[in-house]
């Protein structure tokens, strides 16, 4: 298991931009495939962006694909979550996520390891 702490969330304007940052624990970081997750009161976990164990392939929900760009590195067992032109409707609790399975799946049920979150406003 690996254990993850995101930071980086906070309250900004429409149209700024913010970096999410999941710290990983443990030595085998570079075997989990890593997605950030978001989730308002009432609705179901969804899907924003996913990056495989190397870095190479990266996957993105059509809500925020062209405006957010995921990153890792490996070295620091970090992954990144870059935000840009935010909108109202980002406002949300981001998680990232690890998983073992080498699949190209959104579906949190496949990721076995969730940080805290970390709370993202977005004011109009």
């Amino acid at each position: 298991q690996v254990q993850l702490v995101e930071s980086g969330g906070g309250l900004v304007q429409a149209g700024d931009s913010l970096r999410l940052s999941c710290a990983a624990s443990g030595r085998t970081f570079s075997s989990y495939r890593v997605g950030w997750f978001r989730q308002t009161p009432g609705k179901a976990r969804e899907f924003v962006s996913a990056i495989s164990r190397s870095g190479a392939v990266t996957y993105y929900a059509d809500s925020v694909k062209g405006r957010f760009t995921v990153s890792r590195d490996n070295a620091q067992n970090m992954v990144y979550l870059r935000m840009n032109s935010l909108k109202p409707e980002d406002t949300a609790v981001y998680f990232c996520a690890a998983s073992i399975i080498d699949s190209s799946s959104s579906n949190p049920a496949v990721f076995g390891s969730w940080g805290q979150g970390t709370q993202v406003t977005v004011s109009s």
